[in-house]
């Protein structure tokens, strides 16, 4: 049987946070070790309620949830109210969490379950890296017993929050900066891959036929999304973030190419601009991130809807 990948989902739910958290919990190559939240789609306070309710509602009650940082390294926050709502969970009706919260902040747990961790832990970040970025600061020896960080973030020729930065990277791009410069193994998924990972509006009406409550979440998630997708010309919704666990869970349904990216934090223009260095020449420094390019489309959406259904048949996906 093969082993499970131990994951700690750095989050800030966020509809497709949302997505990714009903994915990853049922997922048979994955164990979720813990959930942690920071700021980012919404404030830290409304992203971890969030984050409480999802579970709760999921029945998973053992998996512990840490409050991370409330605010940017450097920066004023930003949130992502015009996507999200004004609770970052627009549209979804959630009964109150049954999981109490960790007395431990977000980095004290990661701290105590990678220094408890028999196997290296990947970490899955979908949100600004401002709890990573703490972590590799407070504790840079902790670094070998994570095997890689997988992450929603940048692009690599165009941003969503601005023309060159993808929102993520743009709310802590100090924070990114240190991520990506860390020498942990990286995977990025990027605008440009999952501005393609796209689930079509005739998809979700066919999907809220099927039956059960985690089904009916879903589709209730889709179709607020898809409200502000459809202002921004797409006919459908981009799953940004569920592309990490479908990464983690099905590699081969993605195309990945091995490049140097660095974060810019000081542009005029740029600022959290995940650059890509493209020159052809001897002394390139070499790659720090594996980028998914590509996406086979129908087998992802295939993917989160079995996934969603388990829950109803019982099974692990």
């Amino acid at each position: 049987m093969q082993k499970r990948i131990p994951v700690i989902i750095d989050c800030d739910p966020g509809h497709d946070d949302a997505i990714a958290l009903i994915m990853a919990c049922c997922a048979k190559n994955l164990e979720v070790l813990a959930v942690t939240t920071v700021c980012g789609n919404q404030t830290v306070d409304k992203t971890t309620l969030n984050a409480l309710k999802i579970l709760s509602f999921l029945g998973m009650k053992n998996i512990p949830v840490a409050r991370g940082s409330e605010k940017p390294l450097v920066r004023p926050l930003v949130v992502a109210s015009d996507v999200h709502g004004a609770s970052g969970l627009g549209g979804v009706l959630l009964p109150d969490p049954q999981i109490r919260l960790q007395k431990e902040n977000a980095v004290e747990l990661i701290r105590r379950i990678l220094v408890q961790a028999k196997d290296p832990v990947t970490m899955v970040c979908t949100a600004p890296l401002t709890n990573m970025a703490i972590f590799l600061a407070a504790f840079p020896e902790l670094k070998v017993k994570i095997r890689e960080i997988c992450l929603m973030g940048g692009g690599l020729d165009h941003g969503n929050r601005t023309a060159a930065a993808e929102f993520n990277i743009y709310v802590d791009p100090e924070a990114a900066d240190i991520v990506f410069s860390s020498g942990i193994p990286i995977v990025m998924c990027g605008l440009d891959m999952t501005e393609k990972a796209l689930m079509y509006m005739d998809e979700i009406e066919k999907f809220s036929q099927q039956p059960g409550k985690i089904t009916a979440l879903a589709v209730d998630i889709f179709r607020f999304y898809a409200d502000y997708y459809r202002q921004e010309g797409f006919n459908g919704i981009a799953l940004h973030d569920p592309a990490v666990i479908a990464y983690l869970m099905r590699p081969d349904l993605f195309t990945t190419e091995e490049m140097y990216i660095q974060v810019e934090t000081q542009g005029k223009l740029t600022t959290g601009m995940t650059f890509v260095d493209r020159r052809i020449c001897p002394d390139k420094p070499a790659p720090n991130v594996k980028v998914c390019t590509k996406v086979d489309r129908t087998a992802f959406v295939n993917l989160v809807e079995e996934c969603c259904l388990s829950y109803e048949n019982g099974t692990l996906i």
